[in-house]
């Protein structure tokens, strides 16, 4: 197990710089953003048909000693809007193909979101069974619109030799591990999990229990943790719709790993994945509105490096 750090927290520096500054921190693997969601400041697609800059950003992490953990274009490639759907899904399919040329086994996406019908304009994620209407919609985007695309971009990957990790999260089809096996059983064994434990915890599932729950699907992990607001949580519930920049009112926020639980819970955390076949990268994310980006990623490595024993990933992890 490693720690590593997913990059757009740090955007507003060269790669170069980047890796300079992980390197003080002791961290040597990096997940790179490559657009939709995510910033592509430190991993162009136009790579692909550059070799010169291909070779420059090569060098630029042999000069550093430093690793692709995993390739990452977020998106909703399951989008009503086509012109949406169609800009997602050329990202991801191109995020594939420069994984493919960079030696990196993992690509993370979202699952996505369709509409509520094929004349829909904007997605509709369907968190209740009734009334009925809403179970025929969420029948009509498995079986017409995940199913289809998944099961055909699910083998394109295979084909390039990358697999294809879902982040769980909410607002898309695959939010929980129930949905993620869902996916999985639809797609194969090509479609695994980006495990994120801060979606987890609040929609009240147990991240340590999710491992048990996903063993053998996931292939890489986020290290981001979220802290409950008791209080709050008795007016809103968990659904809280209030900007996360509203810290005082929401239920929950995401926080910098050992703010939402302590070195106790995350080195169960970390020993349960290992138990369950994962012995890979931790991946940083730094979305803690009351902390910077500096003293996030700080604190977070810091953190992290006292209780994960630093070594190579076993060489099958992802079997």
């Amino acid at each position: 197990m490693r720690v590593g750090v997913f990059t757009p927290l740090l955007s507003q520096l060269p790669l170069d710089a980047v890796l300079t500054k992980l390197s003080a921190l002791h961290i040597e693997t990096v997940e790179l953003g490559t657009g939709n969601y995510v910033a592509d400041a430190h991993c162009k697609l136009s790579m692909l048909e550059n070799g010169s800059a291909l070779a420059d950003f090569q060098k630029i992490l042999g000069d550093h000693g430093a690793g692709i953990s995993a390739l990452s274009c977020h998106g909703n490639p399951l989008h009503p809007d086509k012109a949406r759907a169609g800009q997602d899904r050329e990202v991801s399919r191109k995020t594939i193909l420069l994984a493919e040329k960079l030696a990196v086994p993992i690509v993370i996406d979202f699952s996505g979101c369709p509409g509520d019908s094929p004349n829909a304009v904007a997605p509709n994620w369907v968190t209740c069974p009734w009334p009925p209407e809403y179970r025929e919609i969420l029948d009509w985007q498995w079986n017409k619109v995940v199913a289809p695309y998944w099961i055909e971009h699910a083998k394109f990957a295979a084909d390039h030799g990358v697999k294809i990790a879902i982040e769980m999260h909410p607002g898309f089809v695959v939010y929980n591990p129930e949905t993620m096996l869902r996916l999985r059983s639809i797609a194969g064994n090509n479609i695994g999990c980006n495990f994120d434990p801060s979606h987890l915890f609040w929609q009240s599932i147990d991240p340590i229990g999710a491992v048990r729950v996903l063993s053998g699907s996931i292939f890489h992990v986020h290290a981001k943790d979220t802290q409950l607001y008791p209080a709050n949580l008795q007016r809103t519930g968990v659904l809280d719709t209030k900007p996360y920049t509203d810290e005082r009112n929401r239920a929950w926020i995401f926080r910098t790993c050992g703010y939402g639980h302590g070195a106790e819970w995350w080195t169960e955390l970390i020993s349960t994945l290992r138990m369950f076949g994962y012995d890979y990268v931790l991946s940083i994310e730094h979305e803690d509105s009351l902390l910077s980006p500096s003293e996030g990623l700080t604190k977070a490595a810091n953190f992290l490096n006292s209780i994960v024993i630093r070594e190579q990933p076993a060489a099958a992890w992802w079997t």
